[in-house]
């Protein structure tokens, strides 16, 4: 079962933050084909952009093998 973290800068509406989640779900469970309907969490995530050097490059680099950039 899928499970997505997203993390950005504060700022975002709850509404938008909805958006993403759906379309991340709809993405996803088409790609890996997951089944309709499966319940997997999208978690979303604000850090302050004052605290992402800090924070979100170190988890970047600790899981470098498991990136996936366009």
């Amino acid at each position: 079962m899928p499970y997505v973290n997203l993390k950005l800068y504060p700022g975002r509406t709850d509404e938008q933050k909805r958006e993403a989640a759906r379309r991340i779900i709809e993405v996803v469970t088409d790609i890996c084909r997951v089944a309709p309907g499966a319940d997997f969490p999208v978690v979303i995530e604000e850090v302050a952009p004052d605290d992402w050097k800090a924070t979100i490059g170190p988890e970047v680099e600790a899981k470098a093998a498991n990136r996936y950039d366009q």
